[in-house]
């Protein structure tokens, strides 16, 4: 059913986020009014009978929400880094994971 809901709305730009289990989307569609929107997908690979399912979530974002909303973002981020978790270095967080092409005919191997 979701996926009727962006239908006809073209995507024109998109970035994803890994973080283990999980993978942010952020995508900037259009209107038919040729406006733009932010949505936010937080998806979520589960394990369920025999398989695997992604769980969704979404947020739809707008243009006169953007500024409030990365402020709110920001402070808050800013609030558990230094009040919240001020012996933390977040910098260890930088660049865990990297995406790595494989074709199909090279050989991993690990030490």
């Amino acid at each position: 059913m979701e996926e009727n809901k962006d239908k006809g709305r073209e995507e024109i730009y998109s970035e994803r986020v890994r973080a283990g289990k999980r993978t942010y989307f952020f995508d900037v569609k259009s209107t038919r009014s040729n406006d733009y929107y932010l949505t936010i997908t937080e998806s979520k690979r589960r394990f369920k009978d025999d398989g695997f399912v992604y769980e969704k979530h979404k947020i739809f974002l707008y243009k006169e929400d953007f500024d409030k909303f990365l402020q709110a973002l920001n402070e808050t981020i800013g609030h558990v880094k230094s009040e919240l978790l001020p012996d933390v270095d977040f910098s260890q967080f930088e660049n865990t994971e990297q995406e790595v092409e494989v074709s199909d005919d090279t050989e991993l191997k690990w030490d």
